[in-house]
């Protein structure tokens, strides 16, 4: 339970257009996230000093960490791996006969398997798909008929599986077994009303607390086990589009947003939007896992 209301300050302020996958890298004390639809990858340090960035052609929508060293980047046409230098080493296609889709957000289980979303570049609904990329390379469909796939993460034990469509305004939860990836028992778990934004991506703290970004919502909400709603960290700007915890202790909670649907009007009452946040949520997280291709 967290006992204080948490507040947020800017980390690194900035224009994304979709700023999103915020990512954690304890191995180099960094934090990565991209801008979508700007085709770009962000890091700085925990202090928010030593930024860099990096343009690619087309958009990118996530990143994590690889247990051999260098990125796992969801790009445009699939997963980039990318080595430490960061030269692209190969390509894992999603969906090669689907030019309308893109890849959305991306979680990596217990065990070191990828898992990652698919959503329509116009937003059509039940177009998407989510699929676990195993580190061998085997790419296995879970779900069809996706509509915006977001968050994944899992429980402290492993046990739980948490997923986000975001069109379905719930956060759902699967039973799951880390020995062989499968995820069974598909679920809702939280359902968020419509007028209180759309949940988008998640991060899951040390006692199973899971936070849920909503975008359009201008807060993070922190989830208890059991489902309740135990904690809101509000922000200053509307999109907010996910959340990870990081920092040397792994108890700051880094929020990306979005200035993306916001009009003229909405960006001088917004004028931080597309910047990233920071917070001390009154407790820690859980280690990023390093995705094992």
């Amino acid at each position: 339970m967290i006992k204080a209301r948490p507040t947020a300050a800017v980390f690194v302020a900035g224009d994304a257009q979709l700023g999103e996958g915020p990512t954690w890298f304890a191995k180099e004390d960094r934090l990565r996230w991209v801008d979508i639809l700007g085709g770009r990858l962000f890091s700085a340090r925990a202090d928010g000093s030593q930024r860099t960035s990096r343009d690619f052609t087309h958009a990118v929508s996530a990143v994590v960490p690889r247990a051999a060293g260098g990125l796992a980047v969801a790009g445009d046409a699939g997963v980039l791996l990318l080595d430490n230098e960061g030269i692209v080493e190969r390509l894992h296609q999603v969906e090669p006969d689907v030019a309308s889709n893109r890849l959305g957000d991306v979680g990596v289980d217990p065990a070191g398997r990828l898992w990652l979303g698919t959503l329509n570049r116009e937003l059509i609904l039940g177009r998407g798909g989510l699929y676990r990329l195993d580190p061998d390379g085997t790419l296995t469909q879970i779900l069809s008929e996706t509509s915006v796939a977001n968050g994944v993460g899992w429980s402290p034990d492993g046990s739980r599986m948490y997923f986000i469509d975001s069109a379905t305004f719930r956060v759902d939860v699967f039973d799951y077994d880390v020995s062989d990836g499968s995820a069974h028992d598909r679920r809702p778990w939280v359902s968020v009303d419509h007028a209180d934004g759309s949940p988008d991506g998640l991060a899951v703290d040390e006692e199973g607390g899971v936070w849920v970004a909503l975008f359009g919502g201008g807060q993070v909400r922190r989830y208890a086990g059991d489902g309740s709603l135990d904690a809101v960290l509000s922000l200053p700007v509307r999109q907010v589009t996910s959340c990870c915890f990081g920092g040397p202790n792994l108890d700051l909670l880094y929020v990306t947003t979005a200035r993306v649907e916001l009009d003229e009007r909405s960006l001088l009452l917004e004028p931080l939007a597309g910047s990233v946040f920071v917070a001390d949520p009154g407790i820690a997280g859980l280690p990023q896992a390093e995705f094992g291709g």
